[in-house]
């Protein structure tokens, strides 16, 4: 039987969404914010965050990064004006 993962609630620019208690990617940072961001690859975004775990509390995601997420956690996502 697979062990249900814990959620987490983060916070993308001011929403709440849950989220398994793992690692989550750039990318699914700006689908909550963009939710048609796949379709528009072009677009390039800024995201930043805090309330992160203790040896990283607060930076930014590159595009293809990823980050440990943890209760709390807050995202800002804003479009970043390059094409």
């Amino acid at each position: 039987m697979a062990q249900e993962k814990k959620l987490v609630t983060i916070i993308v620019n001011g929403s709440p969404h849950e989220w398994p208690k793992d690692d989550i990617t750039y990318a699914q940072v700006v689908t909550f914010d963009v939710p048609d961001y796949a379709q528009h690859p072009e677009i390039t975004y800024s995201v930043k965050y805090k309330n992160g775990h203790g040896d990283k509390p607060e930076g930014t995601l590159s595009l293809g990064g990823s980050v440990k997420v943890k209760d709390g956690m807050s995202f800002s996502v804003s479009p970043t004006g390059q094409s």
